[in-house]
């Protein structure tokens, strides 16, 4: 019997090896489809369930390899701000985290920032031995002060959607991005290749903070204008490209182009015909939904995932036909308005952000205000990705938002203003760890009622 078992498994095995090969040779000579699996969206899944894991300092890939004395001095702009506040205030009050556990909060209130600030203070009159001295009291700062968290978000494939074999995505890892200040030639009147303007904030343009009336809307905003006494959708694109908005009140002019991206960026420099430099900085927003023509491109087959990036896109846009490139243009309906940035305090830094602070080149991050504090110190670390970014693994602040960075897990590194910056943020595009850093005592609340858990080391 135990004969005639060792047999029947031989002949199953080889049977099994027949029928791979067999099906491979089908497969490749493309008598079979290869299977692949379909694409899924976002639209498949319901919405993230979210959940906090606990981490320590040396679950952080290369933390000790960081300076994190570079980040001293955005945080501490952002202490600034939080100064302003009650200790009993919300520290981030457009913080809305979903289906976190019941009362979870990342940002706490103001006076759970207080000594992490005054730590940091107290190192720009402490006198050190050398620079490795004055590094390890900077990481001090942040180990003593502060605990890592990860945000885990878990979402369930709708009931007969495309995702539904595929089932719950779980995801640990963030999105990185760049954005920058660019430098654009610009011009006080319209001209021939100058004929887009950078317009003023209308007056009539009403932004609306929808967590002011309804705590579960928190992080939301809506835009318009008041007619009949009722808030009505702000025009699109399009419309305003069209003259909705009457005669142009703009600050300058630019090439159409450069217009679209300076309203991605949010801020950039204007060199005028006559040698001036003008700053100006984001001062509102149409309140329409912002689409990425990037993904438009890839979707109609001009781009593939692997190349499309800031710079393929301002190719297609420049080679093709200027009612085409409008089109497409035109296809994303968000429109951004500006003002001038004529009180900065340092001309070194880059423009506000949302947080009310200069940005930090490198050291500023935009991040999703439901999620993250203005003033959060939040470790980015991803992996080199060939043809796009180096990797690299940093402490950052979080001091801006952006229409496309939605999510806990995404997140957009300010790297400055020029071409050269420009030629970075535009090849950034990674996933890898993203991990806020959480006052210690908000930390230990959280333990405490059970929203925090000890998470797995990530190293």
């Amino acid at each position: 019997m135990r004969r005639l078992g060792q047999i029947a498994l031989a002949f199953s095995l080889t049977l099994s090896v027949s029928v791979a090969c067999a099906l491979a040779v089908l497969v490749f000579s493309g008598v079979l489809p290869v299977y692949v699996r379909p694409p899924v969206r976002d639209a498949d899944y319901g919405p993230p369930r979210l959940s906090l894991e606990a981490l320590s300092f040396s679950d952080l890939k290369d933390w000790r390899r960081d300076n994190q004395s570079r980040a001293i001095p955005a945080f501490l702009r952002s202490c600034d701000k939080l100064d302003l506040l009650e200790d009993s205030a919300p520290a981030n009050p457009m913080e809305a985290l979903g289906d976190a556990p019941d009362g979870a909060s990342l940002a706490g209130r103001a006076g759970d920032w207080r000594e992490a600030c005054e730590a940091a203070r107290a190192l720009r009159t402490t006198r050190y031995a050398d620079a490795t001295a004055a590094l390890s009291a900077a990481r001090g700062v942040f180990e003593y002060h502060f605990r890592p968290v990860l945000i885990v978000s878990r979402r369930k494939p709708l009931p007969g959607g495309r995702a539904w074999r595929f089932g719950v995505e779980v995801d640990r890892e963030g999105l990185v991005t760049g954005y920058y200040e660019p430098i654009y030639h610009a011009s006080t009147f319209k001209t021939l290749e100058q004929s887009a303007p950078v317009l003023r904030r209308p007056a009539n343009l009403v932004t609306v903070d929808l967590g002011a009336f309804r705590k579960e809307l928190a992080g939301q905003r809506i835009a318009g204008f008041v007619e009949d006494g009722a808030l009505r959708p702000y025009p699109d694109h399009r419309a305003i490209n069209g003259g909705a908005l009457g005669e142009p009140d703009a600050l300058a002019w630019v090439d159409p182009n450069d217009l679209f991206f300076l309203q991605i960026q949010g801020s950039g420099r204007l060199r005028l015909q006559n040698g001036r430099e003008m700053r100006v900085g984001f001062d509102g927003q149409n309140g329409r939904p912002y689409t990425a023509i990037g993904k438009i491109l890839v979707d109609r087959g001009e781009l593939t995932l692997e190349n499309v990036s800031m710079q393929t896109i301002r190719q297609w846009l420049a080679k093709s036909a200027p009612q085409e490139a409008q089109s497409l243009r035109e296809a994303n309906e968000s429109y951004v308005f500006f003002r001038t940035l004529d009180d900065l305090p340092d001309p070194d830094l880059g423009p506000y952000g949302a947080g009310g602070v200069q940005l930090e080149p490198v050291r500023s991050i935009a991040a999703d205000r439901r999620y993250y504090a203005m003033g959060a110190p939040v470790w980015l670390s991803i992996p080199p990705v060939a043809g796009r970014t180096d990797g690299f693994s940093r402490l950052h602040i979080a001091q801006d938002t952006g229409g496309a960075i939605r999510g806990p897990l995404r997140a957009d590194v300010f790297l400055g203003a020029g071409d050269r910056a420009g030629e970075e943020a535009g090849r950034l595009r990674a996933e890898g760890d993203m991990i806020v850093l959480v006052p210690r005592a908000l930390a230990a609340r959280l333990e405490a009622s059970g929203a925090l858990q000890r998470g797995k080391a990530r190293r």
